[in-house]
């Protein structure tokens, strides 16, 4: 059966045909997945692309890694999820993570990222009494109402509440200040008006859900002062930065040590697992422990199947050089693409971090996300729609970034350099503006 016929069997049975929001991409919408392997997946007619979106990034090692897999296998013929008590694989991974992760004094195992920041920001309030939050414009923390608002926001939504859904309440938005990515000056202030009432300030050390834009050393610094002074919580989402960056994620790189650190599905190569860790004064007042008064559930919090992944992860990203070689490609990518961006007269940005590349088609500077909305979204999009063209996949998608594996090759890497070429030759030659109705995710609902 093809992919459109299977496509519109789904949009039948499931609202859009898809089971997120982010995986509607315009042009792809009969897409069907129907084999993955290494750096590579294949569609339902057989069309097969090196892929350089991963899921938004976690599979780390590729797809279907075999020792990954392996370890999965043997948990399931070993143990099963029974809802009481503690696995001893569980164990082994938290001590892992809070040897690797310097904040990490205790930690708590979900199933998604957005629930880890979910309960970091409940167990602030808790700890500190307090009502407020602060965000950054361009982060993305999950689906929940406190930080469901200003990630990639028009430019007049710039600067107010942009709330990405609808049915969030307003006096949950209200209680949400965001302020702008990099600008150790904004923190001050909002800290000299509102320091006495802010619980927690919540921040992707490295905004990636807009790409990548890189934090400055005072920007952090000040986060971590600003917090300390006035006994706010600073929490910092690893999620997309921890482990593809460094083992010890984005705090082991700057130095800059937060109170509590959220995970994600990266810990285990892609498998559905997250993590909150931190202080364990903070931590003890979660309700795992006999009265902590931040009440802390999940029935597959600890699933053995993906306890069993991340250590297999951890494992082999401990015993061999992946970050080596997916840092030296990334490094070939963003210098070859840069060279043929200029080449061909684009006014450009590639920029990223280790195994992270994106393609803005501007001038920099890129530091805030201010700089963002002069990208040529109909460039960025064009071209990665015609990279399709030459079997590879980069998210048609405004802002998305692109990620590199331990599964990528030399050849790999040559392949997308030569197809970058055509593809963005081809999107000049046309010179048509495209509809790009749904190619920006995550924009604020009216």
């Amino acid at each position: 059966m093809n992919q459109r016929v299977l496509s519109e069997r789904a949009r039948r049975v499931i609202p859009g045909g898809v089971n997120s929001g982010q995986r509607n991409v315009p042009g792809l919408g009969d897409l069907v997945i129907a084999k993955a392997g290494g750096a590579r997946f294949r569609d339902r007619d057989g069309r097969e692309y090196v892929d350089y979106h991963a899921a938004f990034g976690p599979p780390l090692l590729g797809h279907n890694d075999p020792d990954v897999s392996a370890a999965v296998a043997e948990a399931g013929r070993t143990v099963d999820l029974c809802g009481v008590g503690v696995t001893e694989d569980e164990v082994e991974l938290a001590e892992a993570l809070t040897e690797l992760v310097p904040s990490v004094e205790q930690v708590l195992l979900t199933s998604t990222g957005s629930e880890a920041t979910f309960h970091a920001l409940r167990v602030a309030r808790a700890a500190t009494g307090r009502r407020l939050v602060v965000k950054f414009q361009g982060c993305y923390h999950g689906w929940h109402d406190a930080v469901s608002l200003n990630v990639i926001s028009a430019p007049d939504r710039v600067g107010g509440k942009d709330p990405i859904s609808a049915g969030i309440l307003p006096e949950v938005l209200d209680a949400t200040l965001v302020l702008p990515f990099n600008s150790a000056e904004a923190v001050r202030q909002a800290f000299a008006e509102h320091g006495a009432d802010i619980a927690a300030v919540i921040v992707e050390p490295v905004p990636h859900n807009v790409g990548c834009l890189l934090p400055e050393q005072e920007f952090l610094r000040t986060l971590r002062e600003e917090c300390t002074r006035a006994g706010s919580v600073l929490v910092f989402d690893e999620v997309i930065t921890g482990f593809r960056h460094h083992l010890g994620g984005w705090q082991a790189i700057s130095g800059i040590t937060p109170d509590l650190t959220t995970m994600g599905k990266a810990i285990a190569n892609g498998y559905p697992v997250g993590a909150i860790g931190g202080r364990a004064d903070l931590m003890d007042l979660f309700s795992s422990r006999p009265g902590g008064p931040a009440f802390f559930a999940g029935t597959y919090n600890g699933h053995p199947a993906v306890v069993a992944a991340a250590l297999a992860t951890l494992r082999k990203l401990q015993s061999e050089p992946v970050h080596e070689h997916v840092f030296r490609l990334g490094e070939r990518i963003r210098t070859g693409l840069s060279g043929i961006f200029s080449s061909l007269g684009v006014p450009s940005l590639v920029t990223g971090y280790g195994s992270v590349f994106v393609e803005y088609f501007m001038d920099g500077p890129a530091r805030t996300y201010d700089d963002l909305l002069r990208n040529d979204a109909s460039m960025f999009i064009g071209y990665r729609r015609r990279l399709l063209e030459h079997g590879i996949f980069e998210l048609p998608l405004n802002l998305k970034r692109s990620h590199v594996s331990y599964a990528h090759t030399d050849a790999d890497v040559d392949h997308l350099l030569e197809a970058a070429a055509l593809a963005a030759s081809a999107q000049l030659a046309t010179g048509a503006d495209l509809d790009l109705s749904g190619a920006s995710t995550m924009g604020g609902t009216r």
